[in-house]
C-alpha cells in the first residue's frame, strides 16, 4: 500500500488537475456560443443559395461550365479540417482516420494530395508525399487564427483555380458538421467538380424573375456558393472542436472527482490503520513493562 505522504501528494495532484478541466470546460463552453450561433445563422443562407442554385441548374446545362466539368478521376485533393489544439476527445482522430481511408482504400491508384487546415492534420501529414500546399495557401493555411470569410475565399478561389487549371480533377472536403454539444458527424463533402442538384420533372421549382440572364446568374452565384459551403464547413468544424472540448472536459472532471473520492477513501482506510498500529504498539509496550 503507497504511504500517506504519497496518497496526499495525489489527491493534490488530481486536485488541481481537476481545476484545470474544469477551466477549459468553461471556456469552451463560452466559445461554443458564438461558434453555434455563427453557424446556425450561416446554415439558412447557405440552404437557400443553394435552392436557388438548384432552380437555376434545372433548366441551365451546366456541362460547360468550368467548376462542373467531370471529367477522368486521377488527381484528387483532400481537404481535411481539424482543431489546431487538441483535449478534444476523439474529434482530430476521427478525422484523420476518414482521410487516411479516403487515401488508401477509396482512392487507391488515384494521385491523391490532402490539404491540411488545422495544425492536428498537418502534424500528422507533413512528412508525408500527401502533404499538398503552395504559396498562394500559405499565407492563410492556419485558417483558425483568423476564420473570416476573406480569409476563406482565398483557399477557395485557389481551389477553383487549380481545378480549372485540372491540377486536380476532383476536390473533397472533410469535416465534423455540428449536431450538438456531444455530438459531431464526420463528413465527407465533394466539392468540385459541383454536383448536379435533382430536377423535377426538368423544370425549376419556385416563381422566379430573373435580372439579368440566368446564365449570368449561376456563373456569379457558383463561386460563392463553393465559398459558402466551405466556410459553412469550417464554421461547422469550429463549433465541433469546442462541443468536443467541453464534453470530454466535463467527463475528464468527473473523472477526476471519482478519482479524488477513491483516494481520500484510500487515505483514511491507511490512516486509521497507522493510528490501530501505533495504539497496539503503545499498548505492547505497555505490557511488556507491566510483565
Amino acid at each position: 500500500m503507497a504511504s500517506l505522504k504519497e496518497i496526499r501528494n495525489r489527491i493534490t495532484s488530481v486536485g488541481s488537475t481537476m481545476q484545470i478541466t474544469s477551466a477549459m470546460k468553461m471556456v469552451s463552453a463560452a466559445k461554443l456560443k458564438r461558434a453555434q450561433d455563427a453557424i446556425t445563422q450561416m446554415r439558412p443562407y447557405s440552404e437557400k443559395l443553394q435552392e436557388i442554385l438548384s432552380n437555376l441548374s434545372a433548366t441551365l446545362d451546366l456541362s460547360e461550365n468550368a467548376f462542373s466539368d467531370s471529367r477522368e478521376v486521377k488527381n484528387v485533393l483532400i481537404v481535411g479540417i481539424t482543431s489546431n489544439r487538441g483535449l478534444c476527445g476523439g474529434f482530430n482522430n476521427n478525422i484523420i482516420k476518414r482521410v487516411n481511408a479516403l487515401v488508401n482504400e477509396e482512392y487507391t491508384g488515384v494521385n491523391t494530395h490532402v490539404l491540411c487546415l488545422g495544425k492536428k492534420i498537418k502534424d500528422a501529414y507533413k512528412r508525408s508525399d500527401k502533404y499538398y500546399i503552395n504559396d498562394e495557401l500559405a499565407p492563410v493555411e492556419d485558417i483558425f487564427a483568423a476564420l473570416n470569410f476573406e480569409n476563406v475565399s482565398t483557399i477557395a478561389n485557389e481551389l477553383m483555380n487549380c481545378f480549372a487549371a485540372k491540377e486536380f480533377d476532383k476536390v473533397v472536403v472533410v469535416y465534423n458538421k455540428f449536431v450538438n454539444a456531444a455530438t459531431q458527424v464526420v463528413m465527407t463533402e465533394q466539392l468540385l467538380p459541383i454536383v448536379p442538384t435533382a430536377q423535377i420533372g426538368d423544370k425549376a421549382t419556385g416563381d422566379y424573375i430573373f435580372e439579368p440572364t440566368k446564365t449570368e446568374i449561376v456563373e456569379e452565384l457558383i463561386p460563392k456558393s463553393l465559398k459558402i459551403q466551405l466556410f459553412k464547413s469550417l464554421l461547422d468544424s469550429n463549433a465541433s472542436e469546442h462541443g468536443a472540448r467541453m464534453t470530454a472536459m466535463h467527463k475528464a472532471t468527473d473523472n477526476a472527482k471519482e478519482l479524488q473520492k477513491n483516494l481520500k477513501l484510500s487515505y483514511n482506510k491507511a490512516r486509521q490503520a497507522a493510528i490501530t498500529n501505533e495504539i497496539l504498539e503503545i499498548v505492547g509496550g505497555a505490557e511488556a513493562l507491566n510483565n
